[in-house]
């Protein structure tokens, strides 16, 4: 008759007639198997990977942007100079939104939703400086806007603290739209 197996030890079985400890492989419950979820990590890179593509694909020139930075602003547009640690604070909050939509619903149709959005978002600058049209980034501001509505209004079913995450760039967006507006205006 076999010995007890040791607590937490449920691989090793002792043998009585050989005296012998033996190894034996853990008889396989289907019932039990699952298949697992895809890696948090590679949902992760895959997300980052492909903002960081984006970002990348859809930047100005220097020389288009150079003009863009010659525009005279509003007066009241003082903290300029904080506006690219804003949108780095938006993007973290875009990631941090999409990864945890993807692993609270394993939705495509919420990621192609981000990525929609991000595109509207990254194509501001590089329109209004490829065109050199200040009424393009206000519209596509506008659109970006009501996207990031729609968008967080679907993610809100699956993740709250996702939906959560889009409210900075909802409450930006308005902003970079009627600084747009007014640069458009000033620089007639």
């Amino acid at each position: 008759m076999p010995l007890a197996t040791p607590p937490g030890n449920q691989w090793h079985n002792h043998d009585e007639r050989s005296g012998l400890g033996r190894t034996q492989q853990p008889a396989v419950d289907l019932a039990r198997l699952e298949i697992p979820p895809p890696q948090p990590m590679t949902a992760a890179l895959v997300i980052l990977v492909v903002m960081v593509a984006v970002a990348a694909l859809l930047n100005p020139s220097r020389e288009q942007f150079a003009w863009f930075i010659r525009l005279r602003r509003p007066a009241w547009l003082t903290f300029e100079g904080l506006i690219p640690l804003i949108w780095l604070l938006i993007y973290a909050c875009f990631y941090a939104s999409a990864l945890l939509s993807w692993n609270a619903s394993w939705s495509g149709g919420l990621m192609a939703g981000y990525l929609v959005l991000l595109l509207l978002v990254q194509s501001y600058t590089l329109l209004i400086c490829r065109t050199r049209r200040l009424a393009s980034g206000t519209v596509i501001g506008f659109a970006g806007w009501v996207w990031g509505v729609a968008l967080s209004i679907a993610v809100a079913a699956a993740s709250a603290a996702a939906a959560w995450l889009l409210v900075p760039y909802l409450l930006w967006s308005p902003v970079g739209t009627l600084v747009t507006w007014q640069m458009e205006r000033l620089n007639r």
